[in-house]
């Protein structure tokens, strides 16, 4: 299977991590045009289940190096399956709650605040279960996107000032419960593979690529009970049916897959890096997608257009800080 041999690899893969955690969410935005977030979160899922798939026979089994992916799913102990699949359980629920408050709230506000509180959360959770790096210099950089996140929210407070706003507070609160969910996903996937030895993994323990299919069946079969409450009771809007699901279009569909297939793509990386980077500093380079997500939130969908001074400011310190949070933690990943 692919190895990563390098940090200075490691750290590039996280980047691509970055990216695509950050851009999926713009499926969700295209869709939502004709499309309801909770039919497409149903492609969405399935697109990453396709994608994880398809790395496990081809990346997960070429080469010389680790176990292929057949034999490993096949070896692997009951307890570490079900670490991996209740990881797509837990980051399931939340990605659907992180879902509901894009469709309310905006890029820009759900996922700093969801997803960025969930990288401050995870990077503890995952340094303690799996110590790596310099922790001073990775929790400073954690500090300065606490700080990012604050002014994110107090720049969604006062474009939201005046206004009916319930809605979008609304957005914020779930996407808050999103972010504590999503904090502890990435753990439950780690600790069913050996981080320490990829090329001759622990009996019992995962290669990262069966690791991440068994997280996105995890995540199948939790989608047949979160997503169906959602479609029977929506946060906004009237409830749909699955004969709805099967009325889309083909490109419909298609936008859904690509985002799953993203998503998945980002994940994949993430764990592949997490051998020579560490689980902390891959998770925490990774969820600087809401750097990512702002960026398009901002400057292609317009969600602050019309922003004063103060409010542009914050959003400039933000981008700011973020971008000094990151380098710091890619330094602790070094040391």
């Amino acid at each position: 299977m692919f190895i990563v041999g390098s940090y200075s690899l490691a750290v590039v893969l996280t980047f691509i991590t970055m990216l695509c955690w950050g851009s999926w969410g713009n499926t969700q935005k295209l869709a939502a045009k004709t499309w309801r977030y909770e039919l497409f979160y149903w492609d969405y899922v399935i697109g990453i289940v396709l994608f994880s798939t398809l790395m496990a026979f081809t990346l997960g089994s070429f080469g010389e190096n680790g176990r292929s992916f057949i034999p490993d799913i096949m070896q692997i102990s009951g307890e570490n399956f079900g670490s991996a699949f209740f990881g797509g359980i837990v980051f399931n629920a939340s990605n659907i709650l992180l879902s509901a408050a894009i469709s309310i709230s905006g890029m820009a506000i759900a996922f700093p605040l969801g997803v960025g509180l969930a990288l401050v959360l995870g990077v503890f959770i995952n340094y303690f279960g799996a110590p790596a790096g310099d922790p001073v210099t990775l929790f400073l950089g954690v500090g300065l996107i606490m700080i990012a996140l604050i002014f994110n929210g107090i720049a969604a407070g006062k474009m939201n000032s005046g206004k009916k706003g319930a809605s979008t507070s609304k957005g914020i609160w779930i996407s808050l419960v999103a972010g504590i969910l999503m904090s502890v996903f990435y753990r439950f996937v780690a600790a069913a593979v050996d981080l320490e030895n990829f090329e001759n993994p622990m009996a019992g323990k995962a290669t990262p690529y069966t690791a991440v299919f068994i997280f996105s069946l995890g995540m199948l079969a939790s989608n047949f009970i979160f997503n169906t409450l959602l479609m029977k009771k929506p946060f906004v809007g009237l409830p749909v049916s699955y004969s709805d699901y099967f009325k889309g279009s083909l490109s419909t569909h298609s936008v859904g897959l690509l985002g799953g297939a993203i998503w998945g793509l980002g994940t994949s990386l993430s764990y592949i890096a997490s051998g020579s980077a560490g689980a902390a500093v891959s998770y925490a380079l990774g969820q600087g997608a809401t750097m990512v997500a702002a960026f398009w939130g901002v400057f292609i969908w317009k969600e602050f257009k019309g922003a004063d001074t103060k409010v542009n400011w914050l959003l400039a310190f933000m981008f700011l800080l973020f971008t000094a949070g990151l380098g710091l933690i890619i330094v602790a990943g070094n040391q």
